[in-house]
């Protein structure tokens, strides 16, 4: 016998409701399994255990089920040969890779939900960090100094400035490194030197520990800044991690550890010559963090292309794909690498 319409109607109704039921019924049994927002509803009507509170710069469990009631830490390290092997670069949040005159980069370093005992070489702050930083509130900046106008454009950001300068206490010399590469200091003592009231601070990304959306495979990304920072990222399918290596040469620290990341973000920025000059008389380079420009995601050994947009830089960056959704990393370490525009993003299958 067939159906009215009416009788249609009520029976695709009632398919929907009995799917509806299912899948509420599954993921109350698997709650770790629905989505994020199925998540937070379930767990608002008491069907599910509200998830563990994760760290808001990796989208990781927190260290101990909290989140630690202090705002993000930024310390700027060297990427000079002769700054290598550094330290700490293992226990930090996010990372930024800058470049800076003469072909070089430096880290900027940022640290919320761990903690370093020893963070270095640290080196002089640059016009960029500010216009990174302010992203995440309103964070401490350890540093070894500056030239009159980067001090002034991150007292002008708002940051909390601890540099050498400032907080001496918080930074040590370590006699067995030749100078300069040898000014290191801990996260904990330039926490305790800020004396910060600020809390934890928001997300910059969103997590999702599935890729979704359009994607490829990639195993090797070649970020050529320079002769002395000529970046290789590969993916490790049995570390589950993104791992650095300066040319050929694995990017190691201190105890032996291989650099790793979870998320490799590339930017590709404009980038213009500045007034500041250093000691060999070299520009520092100005890098433009407003607008928008071609972004590369790189997570779970694939490769998401797309684009960064920022409007003013009290806004948050936001990665979107092609199509304008929001491109979501996997939970884990990030490292953002600001790449000038004029050079391209070389990624092997």
């Amino acid at each position: 016998m067939s159906l009215t319409r009416r009788g249609k109607v009520t029976a695709a109704a009632a398919t929907v409701v009995v799917l509806a039921l299912a899948a509420v019924g599954y993921f109350a049994i698997f709650p770790s399994r629905a989505p994020a927002f199925v998540q937070d509803a379930m767990s608002r009507v008491g069907l599910a255990e509200p998830p563990p509170p994760s760290c808001p710069l990796t989208g990781q469990p927190a260290p101990h089920g909290e989140v630690p009631a202090r705002p993000a830490l930024a310390i700027k390290v060297e990427n000079l040969p002769d700054a290598r092997p550094q330290a700490g670069l293992d226990r930090a949040d996010v990372v930024y890779e800058e470049p800076v005159e003469g072909g070089i980069t430096r880290f900027i370093v940022v640290y919320q939900c761990h903690d370093a005992a020893r963070v270095g070489p640290v080196r002089s702050g640059r016009t960029t960090d500010p216009k990174v930083l302010v992203q995440f509130g309103r964070p401490v900046m350890g540093y070894a100094g500056g030239q009159a106008p980067v001090v002034r454009a991150i007292d002008r950001a708002g940051l909390i400035d601890e540099n050498y300068n400032i907080a001496i206490s918080a930074y040590t010399r370590d006699e067995t490194r030749p100078a300069p590469h040898n000014l290191y200091t801990s996260t904990r003592s330039l926490w305790k030197a800020a004396k910060a009231t600020e809390g934890a601070p928001h997300p910059v990304f969103s997590y999702d520990p599935e890729v979704a959306g359009p994607s490829r495979k990639a195993r090797t990304v070649h970020l050529p800044f320079s002769s002395y920072s000529d970046v290789y990222w590969t993916w490790s399918r049995r570390e589950g991690a993104w791992l650095r290596s300066h040319g050929t040469v694995p990017h190691v620290l201190e105890d032996g550890t291989q650099v790793r990341a979870a998320n490799v973000v590339v930017m590709q920025v404009q980038v213009r010559t500045g007034p500041i000059v250093d000691a060999a008389g070299n520009h520092s380079p100005e890098v433009e963090l407003t607008g928008s420009g071609k972004a590369y995601v790189f997570r779970d050994g694939r490769m998401i292309v797309g684009r960064w947009e920022r409007a003013r830089l009290k806004d948050v960056t936001t990665f979107v794909t092609k199509a304008g959704t929001e491109i979501a990393l996997a939970p884990g370490v990030t490292w953002v690498e600001l790449l000038p525009s004029t050079i391209g993003v070389q990624a092997q299958r």
